[in-house]
C-alpha cells in the first residue's frame, strides 16, 4: 500500500496484514517484554509510537490504575488503535490517542510519571531528540521503559544463504531510510548522555531449539512474516531481487519443518528514571 502524506518511512508498510502482524507480535512477546516492567505506582503513562494499540492494550490491562496517552505519526495506525481500544471494556475512559511528532512533544514539562517505547526508536530519524523530549515531559522520579532491536543477534539454523542476503538488505534499507536496526545496544549511552539515572539494561533473548519445538515453530513462522513484510519495498528499492525473495521463502519453509532447527534473536530492554 502507498504511504499517505502523514505517514513516516516505515519498512513494514501500513496495510491491514501489517496491523494484524503487530497485534500478534505483541501477544507473542508479552511475557518477555513485561516480565520486569512495573507501572503500578504510575498514574499517567505516555506511550510513544502507540501504532495500532497492541502494546497499549497490554499496558491498560496489566496496570488498571493508569491513564494512557498514546501518540503516533501515522493517521492509519491511529485510526486502527482507536477502533481497537474502543472495543475493550476495561480501557473505557482511560486513554487518549493523538497524532504527534515524538521529536516535538506538544506537552508541558513534567506532565507524565511514566513513558513506554517499544520498537519505535529504530524507525526515528533522531532518536536522541525523542528521548530528550520524553525526559522533558517526565516528572522527577518518572520511569522510562524502552524496548529496542539488536538485529545483529539474529541466528537461524540450518544455514540459509538467501535469508541472510535478504536480512542484510533489510538492515541496509532501514538504515538508508533513516532508521537504526542496531539501536538497542546504544540505549545505555543515549540515556546516560541525557541525564537519566538508575539505568538498567536487560538483554532479552528468544532462543528455541528441540527443547521447545512448538515455540520454535511459532517464532520462525512469525519471523518469516516480519521479514517478508518488507519484501515489496526491498524489491522496489533494488536491494533484493524477486528471485532472492522467493528463495528466502523456500529456505524459511524448510527451516520451519527441520526437526533440528535453531532460532535466536535478542533485543534490549532499558529502564531508567528522571531526577
Amino acid at each position: 500500500m502507498t504511504q499517505s502524506k502523514t505517514d513516516f518511512p516505515y519498512l513494514h508498510g501500513f496495510d491491514d496484514q501489517e496491523q494484524q502482524r503487530l497485534r500478534y507480535q505483541a501477544e507473542l512477546s508479552e511475557f518477555t517484554i513485561f516480565e520486569k516492567i512495573n507501572f503500578s505506582d504510575a498514574k499517567n503513562i505516555l506511550e510513544v509510537g502507540c501504532g495500532v494499540g497492541a502494546q497499549s492494550e497490554i499496558l491498560l490491562r496489566r496496570f488498571p490504575k493508569i491513564h494512557l496517552t498514546g501518540i503516533d505519526l501515522s493517521e492509519r495506525q491511529l485510526a486502527s488503535c482507536r477502533r481497537h481500544l474502543d472495543e475493550l471494556g476495561f480501557a473505557k475512559g482511560r486513554y487518549e490517542i493523538k497524532r504527534m511528532d515524538a521529536h516535538r512533544l506538544d506537552y508541558k514539562a513534567h506532565e507524565f510519571d511514566g513513558a513506554f517505547l517499544c520498537w519505535v526508536l529504530e524507525h526515528m530519524p533522531n532518536p536522541l531528540q525523542v528521548l530528550s523530549e520524553v525526559r522533558r515531559v517526565l516528572r522527577p522520579g518518572g520511569q522510562i521503559v524502552v524496548n529496542e532491536v539488536m538485529n545483529s543477534s539474529f541466528f537461524l539454523d540450518p544455514y540459509s544463504p538467501n535469508v541472510w542476503q535478504y536480512w542484510m538488505a533489510f538492515n541496509d534499507f532501514q538504515n538508508e531510510i533513516g532508521g537504526d536496526p542496531f539501536i538497542g545496544m546504544k540505549l545505555g549511552n543515549m540515556l546516560l548522555s541525557l541525564g537519566f539515572r538508575d539505568i538498567e539494561t536487560d538483554i532479552k533473548a528468544w532462543h528455541f531449539d528441540n527443547r521447545a519445538p512448538e515455540k520454535r515453530r511459532s517464532f520462525i513462522e512469525f519471523w518469516s512474516e516480519l521479514l517478508l513484510s518488507a519484501s515489496e519495498q526491498l524489491i522496489k528499492s533494488g536491494k533484493v531481487t524477486k528471485e532472492v525473495v522467493a528463495a528466502a521463502k523456500e529456505e524459511l519453509n524448510t527451516v520451519v519443518g527441520d526437526p533440528n532447527a535453531v532460532f535466536h534473536y535478542s533485543f534490549m530492554q532499558t529502564r531508567a528514571r528522571v531526577f
